[in-house]
Formats: C-alpha cells, sequence, structure tokens
C-alpha cells in the first residue's frame, strides 16, 4: 500500500505502476460528463478554468447528497470512458490523476503517456465506504448541474489502485 499526499507530479507519477494500491491524501476535484462539457467549453473560449489542473487529480463521481452530520453522501465512481473525449485535453494542461471506474481508450493511454499521468480505479458499489474517506465537500463550479457540479474534496487515505500507469500499462490488460 503507497500513500499518496496531493497534488501530483511526475515524479510521484513515474513512481506508480499498474497494480498498485495506494491511499491519496489531498485535494481532488470531481467531475463527470457535463462538467466535462463545460470544462472543454471553457478551453476552447480561452477563459480560466475553475481550478487549477497542475498536479491536480478528478474523481468521476456524482455524489448523493449528505444526510445530516455527514460531509457528503455515497460517493462511488461513475464510469470513466464517458470522458475519454476530454481527458487529453486536460491532460495536456496539467492533469495528473484521474479515478473512477472501467476501462480507458487509446487515446488516453497514449495522452497518459506523454503528459505523465496515471489512471486510479475506486471500488465501484463501495459509495458509502469511499465517502468515510472525505474529510470536506465544497461546490466551487457549475452549481446549476447539481450532483455533477464540479466540487473540491479533501480527502484523507482515499483507497483506489492503479489501473493505467505512464507507462502504458494497463491492469485490465495484463
Amino acid at each position: 500500500m503507497k500513500r499518496i499526499r496531493l497534488p501530483l507530479n511526475d515524479e510521484i507519477v513515474k513512481s506508480l505502476h499498474a497494480g498498485d494500491r495506494v491511499m491519496l491524501t489531498g485535494t481532488i476535484y470531481t467531475g463527470r460528463d457535463e462538467a466535462h462539457l463545460y470544462l472543454k467549453r471553457m478551453i476552447e473560449r480561452g477563459e480560466k478554468l475553475p481550478f487549477d489542473l497542475s498536479g491536480a487529480v478528478i474523481y468521476y463521481v456524482g455524489p448523493c447528497p449528505a444526510k445530516p452530520g455527514q460531509v457528503i453522501g455515497s460517493a462511488g465512481p461513475t464510469t470513466s470512458g464517458r470522458m475519454d473525449a476530454y481527458a487529453p485535453m486536460l491532460l495536456e494542461r496539467g492533469l495528473k490523476g484521474m479515478v473512477g471506474k472501467g476501462k480507458r481508450n487509446d487515446a488516453v493511454r497514449q495522452s497518459m503517456m506523454k503528459n505523465t499521468c496515471c489512471y486510479f480505479a475506486a471500488i465501484g458499489g463501495a459509495g458509502a465506504l469511499i465517502s468515510d474517506s472525505i474529510k470536506k465537500a465544497e461546490v466551487i463550479a457549475f452549481p446549476e448541474l447539481g450532483a455533477e457540479a464540479i466540487y473540491r474534496l479533501e480527502v484523507e487515505d482515499f483507497p483506489c489502485t492503479v489501473v493505467l500507469d505512464c507507462y502504458g500499462d494497463d491492469l485490465y490488460k495484463i
């Protein structure tokens, strides 16, 4: 088990290999389909993004509303392939990590190798367990999207596994 303090940098990403189990601590941003489309449009218009992509990790999740006394509701991963059309554009701008579930396409894999990035899988169906590692949650962009808004999450020992590393090794194909 590797413990990683965020944000990521090239040295950290290069130390990770497909199959490594990790615990992430620090800031993670959320984003699903609609948020990625909004980010793409902002980039195309030359607008400043709502958070700095340099060393950032995006978690593909649409968290459930928090119950009284909770920071966030269930926060399980969504299928990552739906963000494949947007990932290379974000990787080129400094994104270093993505968390979700499922396979990624070859264009994403190639961009990850070029831009030194890794893809982590979170456990699907374990959203309630994962939410225990989220210590703070704040909507920072696109509140009109509801659960698909971009949140800034402060996480501690967020469990995940490196599925696709910056060398092109893919746990799903090993």
